[in-house]
């Protein structure tokens, strides 16, 4: 999880959350949400290279549309494929493996964050409830 400005269209690291269970992993994000005061949420969405949406993604699809029932917020997709790897240089050599991993998982959530905000996400990202299966 990651927080940031669109008016610097800088992001920062917070946590990393574990996915499972859900519904807790939707408590953790709520209440991160509110604690910072946030307008929107943006959901990574991992894409396959061609474009569609694997399970993965659907999953993925399927919690932003939780969230934006929970929240009554805005909740925006963005594509995050290859936010990992990004996260995964800018760790190399620094940290043990167990502590990189967790650490790149937070790094990726900013990555993310920042690409959406240089790439004017808040203009051009799908809501979840308007993409199609």
């Amino acid at each position: 999880m990651a927080a940031g400005s669109s008016e610097t269209g800088i992001a920062s690291p917070l946590e990393v959350i574990t996915a499972s269970p859900i519904a807790l992993a939707l408590a953790v994000i709520c209440r991160q949400a509110a604690e910072h005061d946030v307008q929107g949420i943006v959901v990574g969405w991992p894409l396959n290279m061609d474009d569609s949406e694997g399970p993965q993604g659907k999953l993925c699809r399927k919690i932003a549309c939780d969230l934006a029932k929970l929240t009554d917020m805005d909740v925006r997709l963005w594509d995050e494929r290859l936010s990992s790897f990004a996260a995964d240089q800018a760790l190399a050599g620094q940290l043990t493996r167990k502590k990189k991993k967790q650490w790149q998982d937070a790094l990726a959530a900013a990555t993310i964050l920042q690409d959406f905000f240089a790439g004017d996400g808040p203009a051009t990202a799908p809501k979840p409830q308007d993409v199609k299966d």
